[in-house]
């Protein structure tokens, strides 16, 4: 089976994870801090707090942010679930916002409709690499006063305007799952610009434990004295995994390149195809191509899904709406909430797109499509 994404692990990971393996610090040690400032990098010079996963950093970010009970967040449902899970697991109310129609990004104007003076989050998701409009949704995030996160799981490496991803938002967060754009085979980054963010992102990742003397409230203990003052959890990225995510970085502009040459090479290839809509992108970002969604018209969907897994070919549905997961069911949520969101998912299909995808497997996925909308 063709997958539809996949890692890429060469030598120099392996040599790198054994390197640490030989060594003395297996977690929280220096290739930990290396592979945070090598991040930082990458994502404009922002304060960089590795964690254990895409769905720890959104934990992460949205309670270094502050999240609770009677708080809202605005954002996609056109997601992973973990985008809008893990603000209600903190108690907050998510509220879905629909996408724009091509793009499948969170639409301003919807945005700025589901405001309240509750809403403390305005959380934007990167859909298929592709940055949102982050100068808008900067304003609707402003005029309520909230903050404005970016979840760029797909989009590392990305730019909006000229400005990296992670240097934008008031909170990114990355997912280094093996199908992203680089991995750590589990793992996941917070970036942010400020630095108290950062500071309670980071004690966060680390059970919330305080160990700063000048910030004690019992004073009167020895040297192996820490506190917690708020609860966290261990969301730390051991450094056997953050040896491979430092090799990664160093290789992420040639993943790039290679997935804006699939990219270009499916336009080219499908154009002239029948009942298929190829993906929009907007003249002022570099998209990540994380993903590469079509949209197969005339209710189709389903049919191609089964024929292209038939035919050995791992395409893929990016993203059930979130509403739609039973436990927001249950909690309220109706179909009907987001109609450009739920449109775009029942013709939604990923092809496959990572970097060691060959032009001959790429003619295979070209070939099969074909045939099966002919």
């Amino acid at each position: 089976m063709l997958p539809y994404g996949r890692q890429s692990i060469g030598d120099e990971e392996i040599d790198a994870v054994a390197a640490v393996l030989r060594g003395d610090w297996l977690t929280t040690g220096p290739a930990v801090r290396a592979f945070e400032a090598e991040l930082s990098t990458v994502a404009g010079g922002a304060h960089c707090v590795s964690v254990t996963s895409g769905t720890a950093a959104l934990h992460t970010a949205y309670a270094a942010a502050g999240i609770g009970p009677g708080d809202e967040v605005v954002t996609s449902p056109l997601t992973f679930v973990a985008t809008a899970s893990t603000a209600a697991l903190l108690g907050a109310t998510v509220v879905f916002a629909d996408v724009e129609p091509d793009t499948a990004l969170l639409d301003p104007a919807a945005a700025k409709a589901a405001l309240t003076d509750r809403t403390r989050v305005v959380a934007a998701v990167d859909y298929a690499g592709h940055p949102a409009d982050h100068d808008a949704l900067r304003s609707v995030a402003d005029s309520a006063g909230a903050l404005l996160l970016d979840d760029a799981a797909h989009s590392i490496g990305a730019a909006y305007r000229g400005a990296p991803i992670g240097a934008i938002a008031d909170l990114t967060t990355f997912s280094f799952f093996p199908t992203k754009n680089l991995t750590t085979a589990e793992g996941g980054a917070v970036a942010t610009r400020d630095a108290e963010l950062a500071r309670r992102a980071a004690r966060f990742r680390n059970i919330g434990l305080v160990r700063e003397a000048d910030e004690f409230r019992i004073t009167d203990q020895g040297g192996w004295h820490q506190e917690v003052h708020e609860f966290g959890l261990n969301y730390r990225l051991p450094d056997v995994l953050c040896a491979i995510g430092s090799v990664q970085l160093r290789r992420l502009p040639e993943f790039l390149s290679r997935r804006a040459e699939l990219a270009d090479r499916y336009r080219r290839l499908l154009s002239d195809v029948d009942g298929l809509v190829l993906p929009a992108q907007r003249d002022d970002v570099t998209p990540a191509w994380h993903l590469f969604p079509v949209r197969v018209l005339g209710g189709r969907r389903r049919e191609i899904y089964d024929g292209m897994r038939a035919g050995g070919i791992g395409v893929q549905v990016n993203y059930v709406p979130v509403y739609w997961h039973p436990v927001f069911a249950d909690a309220g949520y109706r179909r009907g909430l987001c109609p450009n969101a739920e449109a775009y998912y029942a013709q939604q299909l990923s092809l496959p797109m990572y970097p060691g995808l060959t032009d001959a497997d790429q003619d295979r996925v070209v070939d099969r499509l074909r045939a099966l909308l002919t």
